[in-house]
């Protein structure tokens, strides 16, 4: 009797898929806790990666509009400071010393008399904080604007009466005669020392000195400006 062979077919058999590590801890879990935990379990674990989700959402928004910082650079005058450069009071920016020779003649029946006399002055030329108005001052974020009143001769009584002295005297002269006399000298230093020029002078060292205060206080731009004077309004 003939024995036949059989051959066993061997199929190919697939190598078995191994578990991931989340799908192995989460099976652990479930073990350990049971099947009765098994709804709550997956509760909680959905509940935690919406909060992470959450999070992460929220946490890329603040990176996306990073918040800004920013700082005003905008010095302003107080009150207090304003007031404290009007009790300034006056400021010269120019000095103009000056001398005059005037005589007088008046005639007599023998003789005429006359006297000449030498007078000396310094012109003070400047401002006068009290004639500033309210809003001499003004600014507008780094730019501030000042408008000083105008210049002007800020004492009348310039000449220096004690270096005044005679030159030459003859015959009898009353105070109102020497008044007379002071009075002329008086007004001949005025016409040269309140010149244009002179004038024109003094605004510009008004204007650099103030322009250099407001910039040393912390201002970019600033821009000096003089109020008209009567004279000035009164030709428009």
């Amino acid at each position: 009797m003939t024995k036949k062979k059989t051959r066993k077919k061997i199929a190919a058999s697939k190598p078995k898929e191994q578990p991931s590590g989340i799908e192995v801890i989460l099976d652990f879990l479930l073990k350990l806790i049971g099947k009765g935990g098994k709804w709550a379990f997956i509760t909680i674990l959905v509940l935690a990666l919406l909060v992470l989700g959450v999070g992460a959402y929220l946490l890329n928004r603040v990176s996306e509009n990073s918040a800004t910082t920013e700082v005003d650079q905008r010095i302003d005058v107080t009150p207090t400071q304003i007031t404290a450069m009007k009790q300034i009071g006056q400021w010269e920016f120019l000095s103009v010393s000056d001398e005059e020779l005037v005589d007088t003649l008046r005639p007599g029946f023998f003789s005429d008399d006359e006297l000449i006399r030498f007078y000396y002055g310094t012109m003070r030329l400047g401002i006068d904080m009290s004639d500033a108005n309210e809003s001499w001052i003004s600014h507008d974020n780094d730019t501030i604007e000042v408008t000083l009143p105008p210049i002007r001769l800020l004492d009348d009584r310039f000449i220096d009466e004690a270096r005044t002295k005679s030159f030459f005297e003859s015959g009898s002269w009353s105070d109102a005669d020497r008044e007379a006399m002071y009075q002329r000298a008086r007004q001949r230093m005025m016409v040269r020392g309140l010149s244009k020029s002179n004038m024109e002078s003094a605004e510009q060292n008004a204007s650099r000195q103030f322009y250099q205060m407001m910039r040393s206080m912390g201002f970019e731009h600033v821009k000096v400006r003089f109020a008209q004077t009567p004279q000035e309004r009164k030709k428009q």
